[in-house]
């Protein structure tokens, strides 16, 4: 639902702010649609409220959740770290360029889709050694030039030496992939006596 045009500035700089802060993703584009006002509008909010362009948004958050990933080095990890919850949760975002999709259909190739869930099955598992042992997968609508993939991780559960970890991967509010992952670990002790580290899931 847009916002009324022409809002007093403050009480739209108090909306900009809250929702940037509800969903980082949000473009300068996406936020003119929402608001109703030009982009240097938007941009200016920004500036007056502190707030950094998205890109510098992405980049500032993956720096503060790097430093937690123990089980892949930062360059393997693909698409931005941007939440991580070890042994718990996490979140990236991977947008779709030139060098993912077929020249001819702009549609991703889909090992690039998977690659990111994957990495970040693996990433939100507090060990320092974390392998894929299998992986069950399911693509739910092909991924095209200049989409922006949120992949979401969520540790159902973990024990000696392996965890079972399910991803979605969205585009926008649409579901475009699904992945259950047996990741295999070096901890030694189990976690959890039953197994289950997480008796309420999202």
């Amino acid at each position: 639902m847009c916002a009324i045009e022409r809002q007093p500035k403050r009480l739209r700089q108090q909306q900009l702010s809250k929702i940037i802060e509800q969903n980082p993703f949000m473009t300068d584009e996406e936020l003119t649609k929402h608001f109703q006002v030009s982009i240097q509008t938007i941009r200016l909010d920004r500036l007056e409220l502190g707030i950094p362009e998205l890109r510098e948004r992405l980049k500032l958050m993956a720096e503060r959740t790097y430093d937690q990933v123990r089980s892949l080095p930062l360059h393997e990890v693909i698409g931005d770290v941007i939440d991580l919850q070890l042994d718990k949760s996490g979140i990236s975002m991977f947008e779709i360029k030139e060098e993912h999709v077929f020249s001819r259909t702009k549609i991703a190739r889909g090992h690039h889709v998977f690659s990111q869930a994957n990495s970040l099955a693996v990433a939100v598992i507090n060990d320092s050694v974390a392998l894929t042992a299998s992986a069950d997968i399911r693509f739910i609508r092909s991924v095209r030039f200049g989409e922006k993939c949120i992949a979401k991780a969520y540790v159902r559960s973990i024990s000696k030496g392996k965890a079972k970890v399910e991803v979605f991967t969205y585009v926008n509010d649409e579901m475009v992939f699904q992945g259950n992952f047996l990741i295999y670990h070096s901890k030694k002790e189990q976690r959890n006596e039953g197994g289950n580290l997480h008796a309420d899931r999202d």
